[in-house]
C-alpha cells in the first residue's frame, strides 16, 4: 500500500514493523538526510556519514518491533542511534577524518563565495575540534534546531545539562574562531550567510 504525504511516523513505523517495505522506504526518505547531516557534522567525513546512516537504518529495521513511540518520537530515536553509532565508529577509528573540501558555486562575487566557503570550513573545524559532549549538543540544538528538551531526550541528560553544554560549546567555538566579545555573550554558533554548516 503506498504511503500518503500526511502519514505520521507512528503509522509508518506500525506498517514497517508489520513488514511493509513501502512504509520503511518512506521512513528512510523522510529522515535519512537529517541522520546523514548529524553524522557528517559529528565525524567530519562524508564516508563515515554514509556508513553511519546505513547502520542507523539497518538498526531501525531490527528494532522496529520493540520501538515504542510513546517513549520518544522517531526522529529522537534515530538521533540517539546515530549518536551511538557515530561515537562507536570514531572510537574504533581513533581519529577524525580530515574535512572534505567543499566546492562552492555562486553566481555572485567569486571572492565573496570563497570567503563564505572558508568561513564555513573554519566553523566546521571548530565544531569538530570540540569534545563530543559539546559537539553533539551544538549540532543538535544550533545546527539541527532541536529544542532543549528534545536534545536532552536524545542525549539522555537533563535539560540543564544541555543548556550548560551548549553555553560552554558556544564559548569554545567563539574562542577558536576569535569571535568572543566577552564571556557569556555568545548566543549561538556563528552562522555563515547563505551557507549550511
Amino acid at each position: 500500500m503506498p504511503t500518503g504525504p500526511a502519514e505520521t511516523d507512528v503509522e509508518l513505523v506500525r506498517r514497517a514493523a508489520a513488514g511493509d517495505r513501502d512504509a520503511f522506504a518512506a521512513i528512510y526518505e523522510r529522515h535519512r538526510t537529517v541522520v546523514y547531516r548529524f553524522a557528517r557534522l559529528m565525524s567530519g567525513s562524508d564516508a563515515t556519514a554514509d556508513d553511519v546512516t546505513q547502520e542507523v537504518f539497518v538498526t531501525l529495521i531490527h528494532t522496529l518491533p520493540s520501538y515504542e513511540p510513546r517513549r520518544a518520537g522517531l526522529l529522537t530515536y534515530l538521533y540517539g542511534v546515530a549518536r551511538n553509532v557515530t561515537r562507536n565508529r570514531l572510537r574504533k577509528d581513533r581519529r577524525f577524518v580530515a574535512l572534505d573540501s567543499a566546492a562552492t558555486t555562486s553566481a555572485g562575487d567569486p571572492h565573496d563565495a570563497a570567503t563564505r566557503a572558508q568561513e564555513r570550513t573554519l566553523l566546521r573545524r571548530a565544531i569538530l575540534s570540540l569534545p563530543s559532549r559539546y559537539r553533539e549538543v551544538i549540532i543538535l540544538s544550533d545546527v539541527q534546531g532541536l529544542a532543549y528538551a528534545e536534545a536532552a531526550r536524545v542525549l539522555h541528560v537533563p535539560v540543564g545539562t544541555v543548556r550548560s553544554r551548549l553555553s560552554r560549546g558556544r564559548q569554545m567555538i567563539a574562542r577558536r574562531l576569535g569571535t568572543a566579545d566577552a564571556p557569556g555573550r555568545v548566543s549561538a554558533v556563528p552562522r555563515v550567510e547563505g551557507c549550511v554548516v
